[in-house]
């Protein structure tokens, strides 16, 4: 019965949703709950009025993390998601490849290569038939 549910349900692309959905709405929420993974993350990295781009991050996570757990406009709330991942590698894990090297750049990479594989799957291939996209237009 769980093959035939794996097979016929979609499954693999549900977990996915499930697991980016999830990650990216809960690291939203800390960039307006906690000062660590909010403003003092973005005032270290020396951006300019880290408030305001902790929160518009954060606001970006919850509302595009939430589109895709529950499966709706998946692959435009993606795009915003991809965005957010490269200005991450570019202004976070460039600095550790260059000045600790490849090895700490790999293990500091892990979450967010991850996710942002997770990421593209979603675009290419779009929520899956568990969806609210699927239920809308049958497609």
């Amino acid at each position: 019965m769980m093959k035939r549910w794996l097979h016929t349900s979609n499954a693999p692309l549900l977990l996915c949703r499930i697991a980016v959905g999830l990650i990216f709405f809960s690291e939203g929420l800390q960039k307006f709950l906690l000062s660590g993974p909010g403003v003092d993350r973005f005032t270290h990295i020396g951006f300019s009025h880290p408030l305001f781009w902790a929160h518009f991050t954060g606001a970006f996570e919850i509302i595009c993390g939430l589109l895709i757990l529950i499966g709706l406009l998946t692959r435009l709330a993606a795009i915003p998601l991809l965005i957010i991942m490269i200005v991450a590698f570019v202004t976070t894990k460039i600095p550790i490849l260059t000045g600790k090297g490849f090895w700490a750049f790999a293990s500091a990479y892990r979450t967010d290569f991850a996710m942002t594989l997770l990421l593209i799957l979603l675009l290419i291939y779009g929520a899956g038939r568990n969806s609210a996209d699927k239920k809308i237009t049958g497609s």
